[in-house]
C-alpha cells in the first residue's frame, strides 16, 4: 500500500505543478487550439498537447519510487514487459502529438494504432478469451488489435468538452485501479495508480474553464494505455465472463463511439468526419451548461464503474444479472438522447418499412431499365403511364419536340395535389401530379427525377446504353423530396384541383 500511495501522491504532485508550465510554454509556441465556432466553441486559443505532462507526471511517479528506494515486489518478468510495451505506447504519443501539430490524415493515425496494436501484442497484452472460450492465437491477434484502435478512438472523440475526456479517463483507471486491489493483482495496481494520480492533477487545469486540452496526444494515449490496462485485468477476472468488466468500465467512450458510427453509416457520411451529434452535444442541445452535462456524464460512469467491480467480483449468475441490468440503463440512456436515426431504423425494420424501401428501389430499377429499353417515343409514353399509374401518380403531361402526351391515371375527386415540372433538354419537360395528403410512401420522388431526367434527355437509342450500374445507384437516393440545392430547376407548384 506504501507503494501505491508513493506512485499516487507523486504523480498528481507532478501533474499539478508541470501542468502549467506546458501550459505557459505551449502557448508562447503557438501550440494552441483555435476557436472555429462550429465544432470548436472556446472563446479564446487554449493550448493543447495536454499529453505531456499527463506522460512526465507518470513516468517521473516511478522515477520517485525508485530514488527512494523502494522496491515492487511483483514478478521478474514486470520489467522486461513494461519494456516491451513502452515502444507501442511511445508510438500512439508521437501520433498525436504529430496530429495536434499538423492534423494527420485519419488513415494514418489509424496505420499507426494497428502497428501500437500489434505491438502490445507482441508484449503480452492479450485478450485471450471471450466467456469460456480460448481464442486461436490469430483470433487473439485480431480481437486485441481491434480492442485497442476501439478505446483509443473512443476516447479521442468524447473529448469533445471541458474536463470530459480526462474524467471519464479517471473514473475507468481508478476502476481498475479498485479491481486490481480486490484481484490482488499488483502489477496492474502499480501500472493504475500513477496514471489516476496524473489525470486527478491534469483535472485540475483541464475542467471548465478548460486552460489546457488533452489534445490528441492525450487522449489517444489515454484511450491506447486504458485498452491494455482492460485486457490485462480481463486475464485476472474472477468470472468466465472475462472482458465484460471492462467494457464496461469504459462504456462511456465506447457507446459513443458506436452510436457515432451507425449514425454517420444511416446516413451515408464518412464514419471518420466529426460532428455534433455526441452524446455530450446531445445534452449541451438540451440546454444544459457545458458543466453540467460533464457532471451528469461523470455521474454515469461511477454507476457503470460500481456495476463493473459488481460484474468482475459476482458469481456468474449474479454477474449475468449485473450485465443485464446495464444494458437496460444503456437502452434507456441510448433512447432518452433521441437520436432520430435509430428510431427510424427501427420503425423500418418493426413496421415493414424496409421491406416497402427494398421493392420500391427493386420497382424504380424495372422502371428505369424499361425506359431505357424503349425503342420509340410512343413506346415511352406506354412505359410512363404503366409506371406512373402504378406510383400513384394521377396524372402526367410530356412536352417532347413540341408533342404534349397527357393522360389522366387516376380520379383526384377533388382532393387537393401538388405538381412537379422536370425540364428536360431543349425546352422539353414533363408535368405529373400526385394528391398532396397520399399516405403511400412508396413514391421516391428523387430517384423519380432522376430517371426521368437521364433517360428523357437521350434519344432512345442512346438512352438504351445507360449502365444498370448507374440505374442502381440513382435508386439508391435518399427518400425525399428536394427543391432546392443540386435539384433547383425543379419548382413544386401546390394547387387544388378541381
Amino acid at each position: 500500500m506504501r507503494l501505491l500511495l508513493i506512485l499516487g501522491l507523486s504523480s498528481f504532485l507532478f501533474a499539478l505543478v508541470l501542468t502549467p508550465l506546458c501550459r505557459n510554454l505551449l502557448r508562447r509556441l503557438g501550440m494552441v487550439d483555435h476557436p472555429d465556432q462550429k465544432r470548436k466553441l472556446h472563446l479564446n486559443p487554449v493550448a493543447t498537447m495536454g499529453g505531456i505532462p499527463i506522460v512526465i507526471a507518470y513516468l517521473a511517479s516511478f522515477a520517485v519510487l525508485f530514488l527512494t528506494g523502494q522496491k515492487a515486489p511483483v514478478g521478474p518478468d514486470s520489467l522486461p514487459f513494461a519494456l516491451r510495451l513502452a515502444p507501442a505506447l511511445v508510438l500512439i504519443l508521437f501520433t498525436g502529438l504529430l496530429d495536434d501539430r499538423f492534423r494527420l490524415q485519419p488513415f494514418q493515425k489509424l496505420l499507426a494504432q494497428i502497428v501500437a496494436g500489434g505491438w502490445a501484442f507482441w508484449a503480452g497484452v492479450r485478450v485471450t478469451g471471450i466467456t469460456a472460450h480460448q481464442l486461436p492465437p490469430w483470433f487473439s491477434l485480431l480481437v486485441t488489435v481491434s480492442w485497442l484502435i476501439i478505446c483509443t478512438n473512443a476516447f479521442n472523440l468524447i473529448d469533445g468538452v471541458d474536463g470530459l475526456a480526462t474524467g471519464v479517463g479517471l473514473f475507468s483507471t481508478a476502476t481498475m485501479l479498485i479491481a486490481a486491489l480486490l484481484q490482488h493483482n499488483l502489477l496492474l495496481a502499480l501500472a493504475t495508480v500513477p496514471l489516476t494520480g496524473a489525470l486527478l492533477g491534469f483535472l485540475r487545469y483541464n475542467f471548465n474553464p478548460a486552460t489546457i486540452f488533452l489534445g490528441d496526444s492525450g487522449s489517444l494515449f489515454i484511450g491506447f494505455l486504458l485498452g491494455c490496462f482492460g485486457a490485462i485485468w480481463s486475464q485476472k477476472s474472477a468470472t468466465i465472463l472475462g472482458m465484460t468488466a471492462p467494457l464496461m468500465a469504459l462504456s462511456i467512450p465506447i457507446v459513443d463511439l458506436c452510436l457515432s458510427v451507425i449514425r454517420r453509416f444511416l446516413r451515408r457520411k464518412p464514419v471518420m468526419r466529426g460532428d455534433r451529434e455526441h452524446i455530450h452535444h446531445r445534452l449541451l442541445n438540451r440546454g444544459l451548461s457545458a458543466r453540467r452535462a460533464v457532471l451528469i456524464l461523470y455521474g454515469l460512469c461511477a454507476v457503470v464503474a460500481v456495476l463493473s467491480l459488481f460484474q468482475s467480483m459476482a458469481t456468474n449468475h449474479i454477474a449475468g444479472a449485473v450485465i443485464i441490468i446495464f444494458c437496460g440503463i444503456a437502452w434507456i440512456g441510448i433512447q432518452n438522447l433521441g437520436y432520430a436515426e435509430f428510431s427510424q431504423a427501427r420503425r423500418l425494420i418493426l413496421a415493414g418499412g424496409f421491406r416497402q424501401a427494398l421493392n420500391s428501389s427493386l420497382e424504380f430499377r424495372a422502371f428505369d431499365q424499361s425506359l431505357s429499353e424503349a425503342q420509340t417515343r410512343e413506346q415511352r409514353w406506354d412505359v410512363l403511364r404503366e409506371a406512373l399509374k402504378k406510383f400513384g401518380l394521377v396524372e402526367v403531361q410530356w412536352f417532347v419536340e413540341g408533342t404534349t402526351y397527357r393522360d389522366a391515371l387516376w380520379n383526384s375527386s377533388g382532393q387537393e395535389c401538388w405538381s412537379l415540372r422536370v425540364p428536360l433538354t431543349d425546352g422539353d419537360y414533363i408535368n405529373f401530379t400526385r394528391v398532396a395528403n397520399s399516405d403511400d410512401a412508396s413514391l421516391n420522388v428523387g430517384a423519380l427525377v432522376a430517371i426521368l431526367r437521364k433517360t428523357l434527355s437521350r434519344p432512345p437509342e442512346r438512352a438504351q446504353a445507360a449502365s444498370a450500374s448507374e440505374a442502381s445507384r440513382l435508386t439508391r437516393k435518399p427518400n425525399h423530396l428536394r427543391f432546392f440545392g443540386q435539384d433547383d430547376e425543379v419548382e413544386p407548384d401546390l394547387r387544388r384541383k378541381a
